[in-house]
């Protein structure tokens, strides 16, 4: 009997359907690019604002010792550094813990009508034993030629090495600009770049400018920053520029040197400045 066979690959099953025909969407509508977020302000301005007088500003070592408070040239030194700042919008006002300190930032934010944050890495060097001793005593030390002449070796007795409060000081900048930036980065578009003060300790501010001119810090005694002085500096996305060093609006006669800078030796600690009244120089 004869038989078929199915040619090969054939189903005896009938075969399914083809599938519909689907309909061909029409063109839609390109999606609205997102807008870009406005880049950050490209610079943040710094204001250092040394602490006014206290009685034992200039003449001794002050220190991080407790309840110095300003005197009255001090105060009068504050509210001008105040008087200075007037018509500026500060992202932020920060100072360092010590009373001094926190009384000049006081004035500065009741001219300005804004808070002050307190930020320990701005407190004044730890001078240890150094503390509250004369300056004339401390200069027949063997360690006051290191902190003359190579400052970034000395450590004080009991206490703090200049390059460690460098370092904790410059970190403290670093972090407050990249924090107000961000915050600025979500400000309108165009708006100025921010601007904020620091109120700090001679010795803090001049290792702060020092970094910011590429200093090394065995030349940072070669600054000067008097009380109640204002020094700016504009930090950029490539280099930091200063643009005032040691204001405290007035005349030249009281940005001449000390004795005791004529003679080539630094105030540590800052010293009284050139008008300062009562400086007792080694």
């Amino acid at each position: 009997m004869a038989t078929s066979t199915a040619p090969r690959g054939a189903s005896s099953a009938s075969a399914a359907p083809p599938p519909a025909d689907r309909p061909t969407p029409g063109p839609q509508p390109s999606p609205e690019p997102a807008r870009p977020a406005p880049p950050p302000p490209a610079a943040i301005t710094l204001l250092l604002v040394r602490h006014g007088m206290t009685d034992a500003t200039g003449p001794r070592l002050a220190g991080r010792a407790p309840g110095l408070h300003l005197n009255d040239t001090g105060r009068e030194q504050a509210a001008d550094a105040a008087r200075r700042l007037g018509g500026l919008r500060l992202a932020a006002l920060v100072s360092s813990p010590l009373e001094r300190c926190q009384e000049t930032a006081q004035a500065i934010a009741r001219h300005l009508d804004t808070a002050v944050t307190t930020d320990e890495r701005f407190i004044e060097c730890d001078y240890g034993s150094w503390t509250g001793r004369t300056l004339s005593e401390l200069a027949e030390e063997p360690l006051w030629r290191v902190v003359q002449d190579h400052p970034s070796a000395a450590r004080f007795p009991g206490g703090e090495s200049l390059a460690a409060s460098s370092a904790r000081a410059v970190a403290a900048v670093r972090d407050w600009n990249t924090r107000l930036l961000q915050e600025h980065g979500t400000a309108e578009e165009g708006a100025p770049p921010p601007v904020y003060a620091v109120c700090a300790h001679g010795d803090i501010i001049k290792a702060i400018v020092a970094d910011a001119l590429g200093l090394h810090l065995d030349m940072f005694q070669r600054l000067r920053v008097d009380p109640g002085s204002v020094t700016s500096i504009t930090y950029t996305r490539t280099r930091p520029f200063l643009n005032v060093l040691n204001d405290t609006g007035e005349g030249l006669v009281g940005t001449l040197p000390t004795r005791t800078e004529a003679r080539g030796d630094a105030a540590v600690g800052g010293g009284a400045g050139g008008g300062g009244s009562g400086a007792e120089t080694p």
